[in-house]
């Protein structure tokens, strides 16, 4: 009897759609056969028509990035704190994220978390509560704060979803941990911010 296996070498993939003109119950009705169960009837529990695409095209993503290494059955389940994860393919990770201006999709086979997000401007209290000092500084003087806040808030983002432990209290000190890399993308033609957190073994 044979047994799929793969063989494990440092990789990342992402996958990244911004064309969001594409938007549209059309575009979810031909989605919808393409998935599995599980991620149709997730899709279709999303009250507004964004979630579903979203939804959707983030799962048909990481499809995309995971049929080169012979794996299609991408059924999940979650970790006690809500993160997903291949049930055959465990040591295969994954994050996907969203937002109104674009879809991100990240594969590695080390722990990885990636966020997008449209840009935003926060509020003083905001910036005190999420950023220590020293980030708070920078984005104050920055000749965009609203660009430099999101940035910001895509790297904590990315970083917890990497470690999979859920959003913390303590959004201060997230980005002062050890044992992963972080990288950023401006899109600003698009308006959006984009990180990626991978280990270091990577």
């Amino acid at each position: 009897m044979s047994q799929e296996r793969l063989i494990l070498h440092p990789i990342l993939m992402v996958s990244v759609f911004d064309d969001m003109t594409q938007v549209g119950e059309a575009e979810v009705q031909r989605m919808l056969p393409l998935v599995d169960d599980q991620r149709r009837d997730e899709a279709l529990r999303y009250k507004h028509l964004f979630g579903q695409f979203a939804c959707l095209k983030s799962w048909l993503m990481l499809q995309d990035l995971l049929k080169p290494l012979g794996i299609t059955d991408l059924k999940t389940s979650r970790n006690k704190h809500g993160k997903p994860y291949l049930i055959r393919y465990p040591e295969v990770h994954f994050n996907l994220s969203h937002c109104q201006n674009g879809i991100a999709v990240v594969v590695d086979f080390a722990p990885v978390g990636i966020d997008i997000e449209r840009f935003r401007k926060a509020s003083p209290a905001l910036v005190r509560k999420t950023m220590n000092p020293a980030e708070a500084e920078w984005i104050g003087t920055s000749p965009d704060p609203v660009e430099t806040f999101t940035a910001y808030w895509t790297k904590k983002e990315a970083v917890v979803k990497l470690h999979g432990t859920g959003i913390t209290d303590d959004l201060h000190g997230i980005l002062d941990g050890e044992g992963y890399r972080l990288e950023t993308l401006i899109n600003r033609e698009k308006r959006y911010a984009l990180s990626i957190a991978f280990s270091q073994c990577s």
